[in-house]
């Protein structure tokens, strides 16, 4: 069965850091890129980071870029996100997701996703 499994979410204060894990199972290809998309009450999903399989490519939203790193671990199948200067409006549920199709960090071409984890940064 296709998984992911996403932890590390939970709560800081403004300035706070955390790191988001994603572990990948039962893909029989390995995917084209994974990225993490976050989705706060009332908004849409949005991307915030996606990184390609080799580790080679990576993108981030405009309000991740500075604050946020996403990194892959190949061998263990694990992506993470470390976030760094949180702040409230990063307050959202975190998904992982997996494209598999083609290398894409938009939501509609994600093809797997795993259950989200609760990010909250307080003021």
């Amino acid at each position: 069965e296709v998984q992911l499994q996403a932890s590390g979410g939970g709560w800081v204060q403004t300035g706070g850091s955390l790191r988001l894990s994603c572990v990948a199972s039962g893909f029989s290809k390995d995917p084209y890129g994974m990225g993490w998309f976050r989705q706060a009450p009332r908004k849409e999903r949005e991307e915030v980071a996606c990184i390609s399989h080799s580790g080679d490519s990576t993108y981030y939203d405009h309000s991740a870029k500075g604050r946020f790193t996403i990194s892959s671990d190949s061998a263990k199948n694990i992506v993470y996100l470390q976030m760094n200067s949180l702040k409230p409006e990063d307050t959202a549920v975190y998904y992982c997701a997996a494209a598999t199709h083609t290398m894409t960090c938009a939501a509609y071409g994600m093809s797997v996703w795993g259950v989200g984890t609760q990010v909250t940064v307080s003021s």
